[in-house]
């Protein structure tokens, strides 16, 4: 289950009011798909999404409901991987048949092989002439080469299909990581912090382990998009990402927790080390400049605020999440680019 933090909700109301003024102020009819469109538009969900509606716009098409649904289905619609994982389950089954149907024809030729070679060594211990014997080992002959065939077919066939399950797996695994993947930054998305948060949380109680999460926020994200353009806000959240990518290493998990919020879990890491840790991904985000890429014209530097909450016993994944964004809000509230620790329930006593 997902924990939805009191700013997470915030910026879902902004977002839901914006996109419902897209949908009335272009006279659409307000249907769950063409609402999750403009949605993930304004939320910056999916560059796919951005950059078809920004085309449309650009060209001067009026957005009509019929366009919203084509976008919804070619980008947002869960029917492409859903395809993708039907056609490739028709097709293993056919590769199995396949196969099964040339083995099956193998195991038969090979019994009718063997039933021949017996006749041939009866025929040729009672051949009376040299002629006999000709004729019992041109049967022998005839019925080795279409063995021979049928195995080179099979070699073939199992060539064939070898390289279509690697073909079928790979597919498979692009819908496995799109499913998981933040669209627009690389990183994990929530699905995937959420699903690696419960096993974090499992294996550290179950082991008695330690793990410390962070809360970040990029500072000031708003005034990004509404200064320069969404196109800017969409560079920053990229910018962070691959900081933050560049500033972790091993086993620590990065995922893009919603708008302009990420976590982080870091196993096996106590409070100081997370802090530290958050401390060295801030103060390399303070040096990053906004660059405008059409002029080179610098727009800022990108400053963010961290939570650190570390695992101590906690019941749940939300427990410990509510306590390290906790953390985040002292560090914007003391007056952001900073970090904050949260104190642990036995610190609190």
């Amino acid at each position: 289950m997902s924990f939805i933090t009191d700013k997470e909700k915030e910026r879902t109301i902004e977002i839901s009011q914006v996109a419902f003024d897209r949908i009335r102020k272009d006279r659409l009819v307000p249907t769950p798909e063409i609402y999750e469109l403009w949605f993930s538009y304004y939320g910056r969900t999916s560059p796919d999404v951005v950059r078809a509606v920004d085309a449309l716009v650009d060209s001067g098409h009026a957005m009509t409901d019929a366009l919203c649904q084509d976008i919804y289905q070619r980008f947002l619609s869960d029917f492409r991987n859903e395809e993708m994982v039907r056609r490739a389950g028709e097709q293993i089954q056919t590769t199995i048949q396949d196969v099964s149907g040339v083995v099956s024809d193998v195991n038969d030729m090979t019994s009718d092989y063997g039933h021949t070679l017996t006749e041939v060594s009866d025929q040729i211990s009672v051949a009376r002439s040299p002629a006999e014997i000709k004729a019992a080992l041109s049967v022998a002959s005839t019925k080795t080469k279409k063995m021979i065939e049928q195995n080179h077919h099979l070699e073939t066939q199992l060539e064939k299909s070898t390289q279509l399950m690697e073909e079928l797996k790979r597919d498979l695994e692009y819908v496995r990581r799109e499913a998981m993947t933040d669209g627009l930054t690389g990183l994990a998305n929530r699905k995937s912090f959420d699903g690696e948060m419960s096993q974090v949380l499992t294996h550290c109680q179950e082991e008695n382990r330690i793990f410390t999460l962070l809360m970040v926020d990029i500072d000031h994200f708003k005034s990004f998009n509404d200064n320069f353009g969404h196109q800017v806000g969409d560079q920053v959240l990229r910018l962070v990402a691959r900081t933050l990518k560049d500033g972790l290493k091993g086993r620590d998990f990065a995922a893009r927790y919603g708008g302009e919020e990420f976590a982080i879990i870091l196993p096996d890491t106590d409070l100081g080390a997370g802090v530290a840790v958050g401390n060295s991904l801030r103060k390399a985000i303070a040096t990053k400049d906004v660059i405008n890429r059409n002029t080179g014209e610098v727009m800022g530097r990108i400053t963010m605020s961290v939570g650190v909450a570390e695992f101590a016993g906690d019941k749940t994944m939300e427990d410990i999440i509510e306590r390290a964004d906790s953390a985040l809000y002292t560090a914007k509230h003391n007056g952001r680019n900073q970090v904050a620790a949260a104190p642990t329930p036995s610190q609190k006593a």
